[in-house]
């Protein structure tokens, strides 16, 4: 027996905003939502699709009235597949992230970005030719 990953539900004040942004990101579009939930994918997937292999899991932003208050435990890392890393970071401060400092430095190959609810992620290496 296994389980499959199958979402990642992610903690937010605006699940239309925040969804609307990664939608942007990432090229996936809304599978779901209600007043309080918006779920985005880069595919529909069926539990048939989910029990025969593993599948990348959707994104699952809910509403919580708790604010966001210390660097995040877990975050995404995102890689660009068609342009270089410093036009994907300008590409995605133009969508709303930030520049975020988690203590990093200065001389890595990745940047860290905060999304608009100030969840942390990173840009790597573009995997573009």
């Amino acid at each position: 027996m296994t389980s499959r990953f199958t979402e990642l539900s992610i903690d937010c004040h605006d699940p239309e905003r925040l969804a609307a942004f990664w939608c942007e990101v990432l090229d996936f579009t809304v599978l779901d939502r209600t007043e309080n939930m918006v779920e985005i994918s880069s595919w529909d997937p069926t539990a048939e699709d989910i029990r025969a292999r593993q599948m990348p899991p959707t994104m699952y932003f809910q509403r919580v009235p708790a604010t966001k208050a210390v660097k995040n435990r877990l975050h995404l890392d995102v890689s660009p597949v068609d342009c270089s890393t410093e036009a994907e970071v300008a590409r995605l401060l133009a969508l709303g992230a930030t520049r975020t400092d988690v203590g990093q430095g200065e001389d890595r190959s990745w940047v860290v970005l905060s999304d608009p609810e100030g969840n942390e992620f990173c840009v790597l290496r573009t995997l573009a030719p």
